[in-house]
């Protein structure tokens, strides 16, 4: 069976959550976890050059195939969405760079894949993300957790298209 490598990204203008799997079959292997800060005295324009700059490099050093980044939620907060919106499409760029195959899933469905529920709370998914990688301890910061629980749901809907489906 052959390895894939997946990124995973929760994205957000102040903190880019990153996560780096490999599958094998139905196994699934942590690789790194991270988070792009950027903090808000710095110019948009260089905050979005940042969160581009990282995610390529993470790219380019683990050389993933596919990423699985989470969708923006609006809810009140308008102005939040729209910067997230911002951070999002900086990361989608060094993505689309790579020429990574993107698969969007909403937070929901993110919670859905690793916690069994869609209304998971953030320690319920730092905890289920620990758990399906094996992971010495839960991963943190809560944006890494995030991150990678989206490359696992990429996972879990990229067999559950091909029939492949992957126990979790």
């Amino acid at each position: 069976m052959e390895r894939r490598v997946i990124l995973g990204i929760d994205p957000g203008l102040a903190h880019t959550g990153w996560g780096v799997i490999a599958q094998r079959g139905g196994k699934l292997e942590c690789l790194s976890y991270g988070c792009v800060a950027t903090p808000s005295s710095q110019a948009l324009s260089e905050r979005l050059l940042k969160i581009y700059q990282q995610i390529s490099a993470v790219a380019e050093r683990f050389a993933p195939t596919c990423v699985g980044i989470e969708t923006v939620w609006f809810g009140e907060n308008v102005t939040a969405a729209f910067a997230t919106g911002q951070a999002r499409g900086a990361a989608l760029v060094a993505c689309a760079e790579h020429g990574l195959h993107v698969g969007e899933y909403t937070p929901r469905q993110i919670k859905l894949a690793v916690a069994g529920t869609g209304s998971a709370d953030k320690r319920q998914v730092q905890y289920m993300v620990g758990q399906i990688l094996a992971l010495a301890e839960d991963p943190h910061p809560d944006h890494a957790a995030d991150a990678l629980a989206a490359a696992i749901c990429y996972t879990t809907h990229e067999n559950a298209l091909s029939g492949k489906g992957l126990p979790v």
